[in-house]
């Protein structure tokens, strides 16, 4: 048996799927097994297939064809029950940004701040993540990239909520429209940093409301990474998601799995490394690229 040279994705999954002459058992267990390899989950698995079922009995047919039609708006249905619009209408509309260590929060920062500028709004970035003099200089690259302003911390270890105040004060001076806040990629055992968020929330909202606080997830990690953000979850208020890394489209079902299981809607996507690679979440767009 030859080795498989090319990575396992989703799609290729269906493609092999929906190219058989008729549905058959095969053709269930060969999509329960895409559906569970693609990071979907045990229970959206389950209630996906019982769906599909129930409709290719409804309609009386066998055409492979009909099953990744009736896939496709399944799909999309579960997606659109969540409104993926950025709320950005105050001025300044201020944005906290959170998440672990490593899902690419930095970048998705600079690249948010390209993505609204895209727009005509203007941007300041404040580094809240006042302890890692890298943390600062790296943001402050990928802030200048996206063409924003960068709000830095008077010395290493500033307090992050006096970063964050310092930021929103200069935005409302200056009449920068949205204020983006990056803050330290605490983990969930570590309450004291779990404090931190809340106190920068506190301070923010006696200055203004904040409009969006958009908890960063790797598209990669899968559901393991969500159980890494379940804190954020409980204690952030986040209000949106954003997915990076879906370059690929293996752990696809994450997307979905992700966006019912938080109750969260998921705004914004990144599916490649450069500074315009991130953009906003479109269930249509995202379901089609997956399916065709």
């Amino acid at each position: 048996m030859a080795a498989r040279t090319t990575p396992w994705s989703f799609g290729g999954a269906l493609r092999g799927l929906f190219a058989k002459p008729t549905i058959d058992e095969a053709t269930w267990d060969d999509l329960e097994d895409a559906l569970i390899t693609g990071d979907f989950g045990i229970t959206v698995t389950d209630e996906i297939l019982a769906h599909l079922r129930a409709e290719v009995k409804r309609f009386s047919t066998t055409d492979p064809v009909d099953l990744k039609r009736m896939l496709r708006e399944t799909l999309e249905e579960r997606l659109s029950r969540l409104d993926p619009t950025l709320t950005l209408t105050a001025r300044p509309a201020i944005v906290l940004v959170v998440g672990v260590n490593g899902v690419g929060k930095t970048t998705t920062i600079g690249k948010l701040s390209k993505f609204l500028v895209g727009y005509g709004r203007t941007v300041i970035v404040g580094a809240a993540d006042t302890f890692r003099a890298a943390a600062v200089e790296q943001l402050a690259t990928w802030a200048e990239r996206g063409g924003a302003a960068i709000q830095r911390p008077q010395q290493q270890g500033q307090d992050p909520a006096s970063v964050a105040f310092q930021t929103v004060e200069r935005a409302q001076r200056e009449g920068i429209d949205i204020v983006i806040i990056d803050t330290a990629g605490r983990l969930q055992t570590k309450s004291g940093l779990m404090d931190e968020l809340g106190k920068i929330r506190r301070v923010i909202d006696k200055q203004a409301e904040v409009a969006e606080v958009l908890l960063v997830l790797d598209a990669t990690t899968g559901q393991n990474g969500l159980a890494q953000a379940e804190a954020f979850i409980q204690h952030a208020g986040v209000t949106g998601l954003v997915i990076t890394k879906l370059d690929g489209s293996a752990k696809a079902g994450f997307v979905i799995a992700v966006q019912e299981r938080t109750g969260i809607p998921i705004k914004l996507v990144g599916q490649g490394e450069g500074i315009g690679d991130l953009t906003g979440f479109t269930p249509h767009v995202f379901v089609q690229n997956l399916i065709g």
